[in-house]
């Protein structure tokens, strides 16, 4: 009954001290001791960053809300849940009103959008945000880390000279900041932004074909990389280059045994943006020894591509050798699937960098991120300009080539039709001495019989005997040579041939002109003002209007088609 009484005692004392203990939270930097050690996507970090949240949500603190949602996608192994608590992070940090955290905020979601998805648009969509976010920071870190991304998207796109100039700023930033007096943590930051810039370069240069410099590079890269073991994706990301390049100098067994040393830590962290781009290299280094390992290779690449429907321009090839493969086995079922997976990459493809690249280049310039805007708004009103006037004259030209096609068409049906009546027999003899024989049925003859006889015979010869040609030939001057006057010989003309004299004449001299251009070649050298001259016709003007009347198409072009014809004979 002592020792009970004592020990309640004992506890009467102390209580006040535990309650005390335990009404006191433990701070945001106890909770993180927990997991700010642990591995990228570790869920053992969850439960602690869930404290740290509520901690955080209950405090009304929206910058260690923004830095614990910013835990959560760090560790969060689903995807999905990435995006979600980046938009936590998104409208925690609008909620805290700072400008920086706001940028990092997007920025986060991008390189989810990027890293994770391979997902270019919604990427720069968030670059976009963050970018305007950062533009007055004194934060010369997240200015660095922006404009990392930035040049990612570059040279994806394949502006290699401007990703390049952001690389090499980064670089310089990054070094430097390895050799300050910071934190632990923050070195370790700078170093992983130093190494992976320099990954990045040397990506650049080799898509730039610049191999040597890519090549010192990644030489530099592997040696920064081994000297802690805290960088093994880093170093593995160097020696995916490494085999890459060595593809590029012939030597196909060093670049298969670089590539698979690559592949572990790679495939490990998601990335298979990368993943597929080895496995493509791999395949185009075993085509010269194992052509079956290669096509395997290049099947993981589809593989890829149906899982995460994610294709980069510099593999399209992939699916020629796998076409090229399988048609030369007459597999018909397989060369039209890989045809078909050919045309859905190039429709992705295209659609992306048809928005990618009209979306940097209204976003950003290589001379200065904080200049860019009105530049780049007026060039895009220029585009537009001239995308406009381009799709008129486009227009134009497709109206303008139509007409003259039409044109031709015309001229080549009317050519045909003349070419038929000359290639009718007895066409060129009916057309001289029996052209007064007209198809219609003549009227009640007002010419007594003998009299339509005697201008038969004289006009038979007339035609015959080519006098038509005489330049200057009247009507008057016509009833004078055949010794008649101009009423029998209108009358004459108009009830045999239902025409009036002018047009039996010109009828007369453009039949004669027509058939020497078609039966002489050297006629086809003559020029308008000569062809004229040759059937009796004062001008030029007159003799092609009367030649188009008669035949339906222009001497010239009546010209232009002997030609041809006779030249291809």
């Amino acid at each position: 009954m002592t020792i009970l009484r004592n020990m309640s005692f004992v506890f009467l004392i102390l209580f006040p001290f535990t309650c005390l203990l335990a009404s006191e939270k433990p701070d945001y930097a106890d909770i993180r001791k927990h997991y700010e050690d642990l591995e990228k996507n570790d869920i053992r970090a969850l439960p602690y960053v869930n404290q740290y949240i509520r901690k955080a949500k209950n405090e009304a603190n929206f910058a260690k809300l923004v830095q614990g949602y910013r835990d959560a996608v760090l560790f969060t192994p689903s995807e999905q849940k990435k995006l979600v608590y980046a938009d936590s992070t998104i409208y925690a940090a609008l909620r805290s009103g700072d400008n920086d955290l706001i940028s990092i905020a997007y920025l986060g979601k991008g390189i989810i959008y990027y890293f994770n998805f391979i997902k270019f648009k919604p990427a720069l969509d968030e670059y976009v945000k963050a970018y305007q976010y950062a533009k007055n920071t004194k934060d010369e870190y997240l200015k660095h880390k922006i404009l990392y991304h930035l040049g990612v998207v570059k040279n994806y796109l394949g502006y290699y000279r401007e990703a390049i100039e952001h690389f090499n700023d980064c670089i310089a930033f990054f070094e430097q900041k390895t050799k300050d007096p910071l934190h632990p943590n923050e070195i370790y930051n700078n170093k992983r932004g130093y190494l992976n810039s320099l990954h990045q370069i040397s990506v650049c240069y080799k898509n730039d074909e610049q191999y040597s410099r890519s090549d010192s590079i990644v030489n530099i890269g592997l040696s920064k990389a081994n000297e802690s073991n805290d960088f093994l994706l880093e170093k593995s990301y160097f020696l995916k280059s490494k085999g890459i390049l060595n593809f590029y100098h012939d030597n196909y067994d060093g670049a298969i045994l670089y590539l698979n040393q690559s592949l572990p830590a790679i495939i490990k962290v998601g990335d298979f943006e990368w993943v597929s781009i080895i496995y493509f290299y791999l395949g185009r280094s075993q085509m010269k020894n194992d052509q079956e390992k290669a096509i395997k290779s290049f099947q993981k690449v589809d593989s890829i591509f149906n899982k995460h429907h994610f294709v980069v321009p510099r593999i399209r090839s992939n699916y020629e050798f796998l076409i090229n493969y399988y048609k030369k086995k007459k597999n018909i079922d397989k060369e039209l699937y890989y045809t078909k997976q050919l045309l859905k990459a190039d429709s992705l493809i295209s659609k992306d960098f048809t928005y990618l690249s009209s979306k940097i280049h209204k976003e950003y310039d290589r001379q200065s991120l904080l200049d860019e805007k009105e530049y780049l708004e007026q060039t895009n009103f220029n585009r537009t300009v001239l995308t406009i006037i381009f799709c008129i004259l486009a227009f134009i030209f497709l109206l303008l080539f139509i007409l003259h096609y039409r044109k031709e068409q015309n001229i080549l049906i009317k050519y045909k039709a003349l070419q038929d009546k000359f290639d009718s027999a007895g066409w060129v003899n009916k057309a001289q001495t029996e052209s007064f024989i007209h198809s219609i049925e003549p009227k009640k003859m007002i010419l007594t019989p003998e009299i339509s006889n005697e201008l038969f015979e004289k006009l038979s010869s007339f035609e015959k005997n080519h006098e038509f040609t005489q330049k200057g030939l009247t009507q008057n001057k016509l009833a004078s040579m055949l010794k008649t006057n101009t009423y029998y010989i209108s009358t004459f003309i108009n009830e045999t041939k239902g025409m009036n004299f002018n047009h039996y004449i010109g009828e007369l001299r453009i039949n004669y002109i027509t058939e020497l251009l078609y039966s002489n070649q050297k006629y086809l050298n003559y020029n308008i003002e000569a062809l004229a001259e040759e059937c009796g016709i004062s001008t030029r003007q007159s003799f092609s209007d009367l030649f188009f009347e008669i035949n339906g198409i222009r001497p010239k072009d009546f010209i232009r088609k002997r030609k041809e014809e006779v030249g291809s004979g």
